[in-house]
C-alpha cells in the first residue's frame, strides 16, 4: 500500500533530478561561452520549466555577444496563464546592461502550440526592447514534450 508520505517523497526524489538536470544543462551552456544553437537554449529552457504545474515567464539575458548574463524567472501565473509586463524585461534588461534577449515561458498543459495571447506579448516585448536598442533574439514555448521557436515560425 502506497502512502501520502511515500508519495510527497517521490515528488521530492523527481523535484531533486529535475534540478540536478538543470543545474548541469545550466553549465553546458554557459561553457559554450554563448548562446548561439536555439537548440541548446531550449534543452536547458525545458529541463529548467517544463515540468512545472504552473504558468512561468522568464528571460535570457545576453550580452553583445550573446554570452549569458542572467536567466530569470519574473512572471508568475496560473495553470493558462501568466500577466507578463514588457517594461519590467525592458528595466531588467536594462540594469544588465544586456543587449539581447531570449524570453520563455512554460505551457503546464503541455501544449507547444503558441497561443495568440503569445504572440501578442512576444511583439510588445520585441517593440518595448527595441526602444532600448535590446533585440528579442526570440520566444520559447517549452513543456515536458518539447519546445516550440516563435522566431523559428517567424513570429519573432
Amino acid at each position: 500500500m502506497i502512502t501520502n508520505d511515500n508519495w510527497t517523497t517521490q515528488d521530492d526524489q523527481d523535484e531533486k533530478i529535475l534540478q540536478a538536470a538543470e543545474r548541469i544543462l545550466r553549465r553546458k551552456l554557459e561553457r559554450q561561452g554563448s548562446v548561439s544553437e536555439p537548440s541548446s537554449a531550449a534543452t536547458y529552457l525545458r529541463a529548467r520549466c517544463g515540468h512545472l504545474e504552473r504558468e512561468v515567464f522568464g528571460c535570457i539575458f545576453l550580452d553583445n555577444r550573446h554570452h549569458i548574463l542572467a536567466i530569470e524567472d519574473l512572471f508568475f501565473g496560473t495553470v493558462s496563464s501568466a500577466e507578463i509586463h514588457p517594461r519590467e524585461i525592458v528595466k531588467r534588461a536594462l540594469l544588465l546592461n544586456a543587449a539581447a534577449v531570449i524570453a520563455f515561458h512554460n505551457h503546464p498543459s503541455g501544449s507547444l502550440e503558441p497561443s495568440a495571447a503569445d504572440r501578442m506579448i512576444t511583439l510588445r516585448i520585441k517593440q518595448a526592447l527595441e526602444l532600448v536598442e535590446v533585440r528579442l533574439l526570440d520566444h520559447f514555448v517549452v513543456s515536458c514534450a518539447g519546445s516550440t521557436s516563435l522566431a523559428a515560425r517567424g513570429w519573432v
